[in-house]
């Protein structure tokens, strides 16, 4: 890996996500060597990749490079790789460019889609966690539109011009509020020739109310958002299977569609070598104490999503989103720090500062502490708090700037195919 020994610590995050970034920033200037591995080069915005995938945003918009943000600190190092196994007994990674020892391991790796052990949904489901995922999902779409223009079966049209978005949480209340505007404002003026109004956007929630977790009002309101909007809110209904084209429920109600987003779960993303008892199977966390060092070691913690913190207000774990796991990062940086200082180490508390989702076009829901309101006012706030948390003025300044112009323009100026997606049997995986 060409790391340089030293006579500091060395500390590796495995993970360049909002706690592993949180975790490096705590670490900076400090008499330590700090090693920031991940198998992207930047920093991905996740929260807005719906926008990239409805052609709102550019892929680069929301991203950020992990070696820019580290340029001038001093004893700090990126490499670009897949870490491949943790030997906690000999405190070294395995990783696909060589092995690297630790002195204290920070594991941020995050969370991937749970397709719950459904296979086929896994094989022909879109799912969006990544930048790739995403400029998927947005050259589907388009291509779906292309080739309904070409076809003369009506089944075969209305199958390409219905979307199924598995999940009722934020993701996929965002997406198909963002969906349903393209159905209003973009695609007739882009495809003249096709009737639109065909086109149908089912969002399919399992539970009977949309954004768990958050207010009755605010999931009864994001409902009436989605449903003004012309989107199909199907409750208390799961989907069992998906074989390409017909999406099976444990109702009455089957759907044919050319296109499923998966966005009904996560799970965390673990590495081999822990302990299988370290780890929640079904959520696929870590199980860490109150300072989120992984149970039975005492010099490897685990933050953000792939972290299980059980305590009496969340048993299973804190909610897998930015804000604990920027928290987590946080906070367990100045614990090694303590912690090589010989100082008592600080119990985690997670400070709850509340969740939002938009629904479109001066719709949206906010949840605060103290007070919780939605439309107009809830979609500036919404915008604001997105706009401010992005890494870069360079982002910012670009995301305002499509922001403003969309708005004025009802547009999306970068529904374009840059990368054609390829059905399963002739995908390239990224």
């Amino acid at each position: 890996m060409n790391i340089p020994q030293t006579s500091f610590p060395r500390v590796v995050i495995i993970g360049g996500g909002f706690a592993g970034l949180a975790a490096a920033k705590g670490l900076e200037e400090q008499e330590l060597q700090v090693v920031l591995i991940d198998k992207h080069n930047y920093h991905t915005f996740q929260p807005l990749l719906y926008q990239v995938a409805t052609g709102g945003l550019e892929p680069d918009s929301i991203a950020f490079p992990l070696r820019k943000r580290f340029n001038d600190v001093e004893n700090f190092y990126f490499r670009l790789a897949e870490v491949v196994k943790i030997h906690p007994k000999k405190n070294t990674l395995e990783t696909t460019i060589g092995n690297l020892d630790y002195d204290q391991l920070i594991i941020a790796t995050g969370s991937t889609t749970n397709f719950f052990g459904n296979t086929n949904i896994q094989k022909f489901a879109m799912e969006m966690k990544s930048i790739p995922q995403s400029l998927n999902i947005r050259s589907l779409i388009l291509e779906n539109f292309e080739e309904a223009l070409l076809t003369s079966n009506i089944d075969e049209r209305n199958a390409l011009m219905n979307f199924v978005i598995v999940g009722g949480g934020p993701t996929g209340v965002e997406l198909a509020g963002a969906l349903a505007e393209m159905k209003k404002a973009i695609l007739p003026k882009d495809y003249p020739d096709l009737d639109i109004r065909q086109m149908q956007i089912n969002l399919i929630q399992s539970s009977d109310c949309l954004l768990k977790g958050m207010s009755a009002k605010a999931s009864e309101k994001a409902e009436d958002f989605l449903i003004g909007l012309g989107v199909n809110v199907w409750k208390n209904l799961r989907v069992l299977d998906y074989d390409g084209k017909t999406v099976k429920t444990n109702g009455i109600d089957h759907f044919r569609a050319e296109t499923v987003i998966w966005a009904a779960g996560v799970k965390g993303e673990t590495i081999n070598g822990i302990e299988a008892e370290c780890i929640v199977e079904r959520a696929k966390r870590i199980k860490v104490n109150e300072f989120n060092q992984v149970i039975h070691y005492t010099n490897i913690y685990a933050v953000g999503d792939v972290a299980c913190m059980s305590t009496k207000e969340n048993p299973y774990g804190h909610p897998m989103m930015a804000q604990p796991a920027i928290q987590q990062g946080k906070l367990v940086a100045k614990n090694i720090l303590s912690k090589l200082k010989n100082k008592q180490q600080k119990a985690f508390v997670y400070n709850d500062k509340g969740a939002m989702a938009t629904i479109g076009r001066n719709k949206a829901v906010v949840d605060l502490p103290k007070w919780k309101f939605q439309g107009v006012f809830a979609w500036f706030v919404w915008m604001f708090v997105h706009l401010f948390s992005l890494i870069g003025f360079r982002n910012k300044a670009i995301v305002f700037l499509n922001w403003v112009y969309n708005y004025i323009r009802f547009d999306r100026e970068t529904r374009l195919i840059i990368r054609p997606y390829k059905k399963k049997n002739k995908q390239i995986n990224f």
